[in-house]
């Protein structure tokens, strides 16, 4: 255990190394690189933080991140509104996004059905879900849910609950590893699994 000579480089420390990825020792390089930096830059990030942290919405439509009620992937006419992409955090709709492959409006869940974690159905955006496919024209649902039991169960519930639906459901392709989040797979594996969707079906 490292001593420091200053408990307020100590508590900086501390807080930096809860954010996950990050370790004591990049906690300490983070810090010093903090301390030794332009106090104007410091409290610029500092703001930055702060603002995001208080500031920032979901969007009423699609529960994605947002400045304003409704988010700028969602208020884009050269999206199309017709394919709509169901995933399970914004993180998803990140990496997609860097994809480049996909040009459709999003849904995220704000997390997968967990019974070990008490996570229902009812604690995710399924019904809102539901109900953006009854008031728009949607011709198709991509379950583009992570390839786990939780992401598997959640699909299905999701299937049974859209199947009377005329939209066809399909999930993205098995290019991405069992039990890899979206966020960590390469773009052009992820490209893929969208561009090569196929319809979904349950497993027997």
């Amino acid at each position: 255990m490292i001593e420091y000579s200053s408990q307020l480089l100590q508590n900086a420390v501390n807080e930096l190394a809860r954010l996950p990825g990050i370790g004591s020792k990049t906690a300490l390089r983070l810090a010093l690189h903090l301390l030794q930096e332009d106090s104007n830059r410091t409290e610029a990030l500092s703001r930055a933080l702060l603002k995001m942290k208080h500031d920032i919405l979901l969007c009423k439509q699609c529960h994605n991140i947002s400045d304003s009620e409704i988010c700028t992937i969602c208020s884009n006419p050269r999206r199309d509104e017709n394919i709509l992409c169901v995933v399970e955090d914004m993180r998803d709709v990140m990496a997609i996004e860097r994809t480049a492959c996909f040009n459709g409006l999003y849904h995220v869940l704000g997390g997968v059905i967990n019974p070990v974690e008490g996570i229902s159905p009812n604690d995710l955006n399924i019904a809102s879900l539901i109900e953006r496919l009854e008031k728009n024209d949607i011709h198709e649902v991509i379950l583009a849910l992570p390839a786990t039991i939780e992401g598997d169960t959640t699909n299905f519930y999701i299937f049974r609950k859209l199947k009377e639906n005329t939209a066809k459901i399909t999930t993205i392709s098995k290019g991405v590893a069992i039990g890899d989040a979206l966020e960590y797979a390469d773009e052009i594996t992820l490209g893929r699994s969208i561009l090569n969707r196929t319809a979904f079906e349950i497993k027997k």
